[in-house]
């Protein structure tokens, strides 16, 4: 039986020295919730992480892997945590064919590396996601944080058509292939897609890719109400025009979206209005459709009587882009003590903001409401210290949001929240109906639950 002290030394023999870490200061980088690994190990290829899968399944060790671990508060507190798998070794492209709009990229391949290798040949993955300077393709995918441009182009599980892993049975699989008209056998490596490493540790992904856009548009339009901003929006989704991304900020929201701006970009020229609810639209194609969706989104706002409307240059729209492609990174760190929904429902209408808002209250606390395209609310409970009184307003809020989401036929989760309100109440809320059938993918996967124990629904 392997213990702590020896625990080390063992992996050594496995991988070698140079790639185990057992040092208290390099350990406490990769705490989840305040729980530390005893280890890390850092594998260079697929071979060796199925070596670390099988003495781990040998000696009943908890496996957690990562990237960057810029995401790695997703979920909840870990019921064990063992070894700390750090992926980043893993970071070739293994197959790049740009006529064939595919590519084969190992799971440690940050996104921003990738990204740069992609338009070399003019194209991308649509993968707008926050910490995108460091985020890793593994854990965006594992993590499936919302990507900004999902509204033209869906999400990850829409354009992944393969994926290599190694299950909890210490075997190395692969689901898919790497051409895009592969239908042969299930679609196994799309519930990797937010599995938060409970299934399987990713080792390779394939992707069809896309081609850039020729170019690019924004504007910005702002109301004095959420009934006016609303109805601008309606309009705009009503008229079916291709937009690549649209997002409503509440006051409190935009406030927090210009200090960023201003912070990050002080020559940003556009004016900033964190008095009134505003709406941002983020559009891209060829150099006739740009122009069109510009002239379409300035007659609507005149129509809705915007306080105030304005096409973006080409700069300004860069930033502003980038800094909503941030939004969960900034809101979860914008007080002392924050509490970040995301809820998503099947129509977002007027009442049911209203309604959401009027859930939220608590005297000592401010929200902050972001709604963005395909039913995905960002909401956000900010207080202003961490003390019980704060725990306990946030605890009550998140109470009746967990209710409300349901009740409007949506569901809701709690992204990011203090340490001591993750120990007291679940952050995926209530325990859904289909429970019985994720416990059993959970068990065909990791027969023996070494992969990140209790940090999904339902402990899983």
């Amino acid at each position: 039986m392997t213990t702590i002290a020896n625990l080390a030394a063992r992996l050594e023999s496995l991988i070698g020295a140079h790639r185990v870490v057992a040092a208290e200061p390099e350990l406490l980088e990769y705490a989840i919730d305040g729980v530390v690994p005893s280890a890390i190990v850092r594998p260079n290829s697929a071979p060796e992480v199925v070596e670390v899968v099988r003495f781990a399944i040998a000696e009943k060790l908890a496996v957690i892997p990562s990237g960057s671990r810029s995401k790695l508060g997703l979920g909840m507190p870990p019921a064990r945590y063992d070894i700390a798998m750090d992926m980043t070794g893993l970071h070739e492209i293994a197959h790049y064919d740009a006529g064939d709009l595919t590519l084969s990229v190992d799971a440690g391949m940050p996104l921003r590396q990738l990204a740069n290798v992609l338009a070399e040949k003019r194209q991308f993955l649509p993968l707008s996601v926050p910490c995108y300077e460091t985020t890793t393709v593994g854990g965006t995918l594992a993590s499936a944080i919302d990507s900004t441009l999902r509204n033209q182009y869906g999400t990850t599980r829409d354009f992944l058509i393969g994926a290599e892993f190694v299950d909890g049975k210490g075997a190395l699989c692969k689901s898919g292939g790497r051409v895009v008209k592969n239908v042969t056998g299930y679609d196994l490596h799309k519930l990797l897609v937010s599995s938060l490493g409970t299934l399987a540790v990713i080792t390779r992904l394939n992707f069809r890719t896309f081609t850039l856009p020729h170019a690019y548009g924004g504007h910005l339009a702002c109301f004095s109400s959420l009934d006016g901003a609303s109805a601008y929006r309606l309009a705009i989704e009503n008229s079916g025009l291709p937009l690549a991304n649209l997002e409503t900020l509440s006051p409190e929201a935009f406030a927090l979206a210009a200090g960023v701006l201003r912070e990050t970009h002080p020559e940003f020229s556009i004016p900033l209005e964190p008095a009134n609810w505003c709406v941002y639209a983020s559009y891209e194609g060829n150099e006739a459709v740009v122009p069109r969706i510009s002239r379409d989104l300035q007659t609507f706002s005149a129509e809705a009587a915007a306080v105030s409307s304005q096409l973006l240059d080409a700069t300004s729209e860069g930033h502003l882009r980038g800094v909503l492609r941030e939004a969960f990174d900034w809101l979860r760190w914008a007080s002392p003590s924050v509490a970040l929904f995301r809820i998503v429902l099947p129509q977002i209408k007027t009442t049911n903001l209203a309604e959401l808002l009027l859930a939220a209250q608590e005297p000592s606390l401010r929200s902050a409401l972001l709604v963005r395209a395909a039913g995905i609310i960002y909401l956000t409970l900010l207080a202003e210290n961490e003390d019980t009184s704060a725990l306990r307003s946030l605890e009550s809020a998140a109470a009746r949001l967990f209710l409300f989401a349901p009740q409007n036929r949506g569901h809701a989760t709690l992204l990011h929240a203090p340490q001591k309100l993750k120990s007291r109440l679940s952050i995926w809320g209530p325990k859904p109906p289909d429970l019985t059938m994720m416990q059993r993918v959970k068990d065909s996967f990791d027969p023996q639950h070494i992969f990140a124990p209790g940090r999904f629904v339902g402990g899983i």
